[in-house]
């Protein structure tokens, strides 16, 4: 899961078009100026307005949002405790973001322990696993900033983890996060080392590092708590008192066989993990409902690119009936819009509570793109936040990550070698 910016999502509308129409059954277009992204997160990245011109708007065909009984605010849901939205600025991180704040959830409802994790200490050893892995394949993988729920989880395995404060991946005056320049060099200098020939490990990891440690910082070896010094892994296992391995990655789509454990077909999943528990569809939306109304939040991961994803007007996300109807949607409608890709793996975001409205379940969902921050703090009082409905989920969600205790029921119906 890449996507960060959302160019048109974080625009300002200006209705072209905008005849009264029936609830959910029309569309409409509509220009979306520069607006959040481009004028606070871009005005705090210096190299960018010297070297990049913004987009120009253009028209966009979305629902019309008129009519549709949308939840209003963020306090309408029961929610679990998570840390406040964060932005990932500039940057195609989305996955690291959401799960880490998944993961802090979870260190407050197993130990009522509120922390802040580093994302930027995953970033940061993610990308010396694909310079590995760039060298064992010979150039043979996606290369790229996106990557999945489950990296989060290996990395903390292999590494460890350490508090923001440790480790903010901020260099001194930066607000935002920016990789633009600093991925545009690791991948360069990847490219040389292919057309080169060039295979040495141990120089290849250090140059990747040096890169890494000019636009990043260098991480902390140790991380000092209550006057004791540890390890970023003793850190998480005897602080944190977290173990990667209760997370499972929840999967459900037809292409490969269900209650098997399968690779999730998609570039970000660049090591090709077979860890993925495919599910029938409408056991992946019992064990959505059920985990949060039980209190246990989740990461998940999906498309966010479609005309009912109405970020600017409503912070929300629904399947408008011009698309399909809510009757139809199926395995059959997920798997049709995920084989010709009109679903993506776009987007990594925290789900952190939900509401019931007239029997339909919808999702409070945390994020850190600036999609859900149309408008800016001052004239958005959902922001950082979107609101899902149900359909949205059943038919463009494709993953999620949660504790193995929401699937534990259903794990002898699986076929596991």
């Amino acid at each position: 899961m890449k996507k960060s910016t959302f160019l048109l999502l974080t625009f300002f509308p200006a209705i072209i078009s905008c005849a009264q129409q029936p609830a959910g059954n029309k569309g409409i277009f509509k220009v979306y100026e520069p607006g959040y992204f481009q004028y606070s997160i871009l005005k705090g990245i210096e190299d960018f307005e010297s070297s990049r011109e913004i987009p120009k708007a253009k028209k966009t065909f979305k629902a019309d949002p008129a009519g549709f009984d949308f939840p209003k605010h963020k306090d309408e849901f029961k929610t679990f405790w998570h840390n406040d939205p964060v932005s990932q600025g500039n940057t195609n991180t989305c996955w690291s973001f959401a799960t880490t704040s998944f993961l802090e959830s979870e260190v407050y409802r197993l130990h009522g322990k509120k922390v802040r994790l580093s994302e930027m200490f995953t970033v940061y050893h993610e990308y010396l696993e694909r310079a590995q892995a760039w060298v064992e394949t010979r150039g043979n993988m996606h290369f790229g900033e996106g990557s999945e729920a489950n990296a989060v989880t290996k990395i903390f395995k292999k590494y460890g983890c350490v508090p923001f404060e440790a480790y903010s991946g901020f260099l001194p005056g930066q607000t935002f996060y920016s990789h633009a320049a600093m991925f545009d060099e690791l991948k360069n200098y990847a490219e040389s080392a292919r057309k080169g020939n060039f295979w040495d490990k141990e120089a290849i990891l250090g140059n990747f590092k040096s890169i890494l440690d000019h636009y990043m910082g260098t991480p902390p070896s140790h991380v000092t708590i209550d006057g004791k010094k540890y390890t970023p892994g003793e850190y998480m296992t005897d602080v944190l008192k977290m173990d990667p391995d209760n997370y499972i990655d929840v999967l459900s789509y037809m292409q490969q066989p269900y209650w098997e454990k399968v690779e999730y077909e998609v570039p970000d999943n660049w090591w090709h993990n077979k860890d993925y528990y495919n599910f029938p569809l409408d056991d992946f939306m019992k064990i959505v409902k059920t985990s949060i109304q039980k209190g246990y939040t989740f990461s998940i991961g999906g498309d966010v690119s479609e005309a009912g994803f109405l970020a600017m007007e409503a912070n929300a996300a629904v399947v408008p009936s011009f698309d399909i109807p809510s009757s139809a949607i199926d395995e059959n409608a997920r798997q049709f819009r995920f084989s010709n890709e009109t679903t993506t793996d776009d987007h990594g975001m925290h789900v952190i509570g939900f509401t019931i409205r007239n029997g339909i379940t919808w999702f409070l969902v945390k994020d850190s793109g600036a999609g859900s921050r149309a408008g800016g703090k001052e004239k958005n009082s959902n922001f950082g936040y979107y609101f899902f409905h149900e359909d949205y989920i059943k038919l463009k969600m494709m993953d999620i990550m949660v504790h193995k205790d929401m699937v534990k029921e259903y794990m002898p119906k699986f076929r596991l070698q």
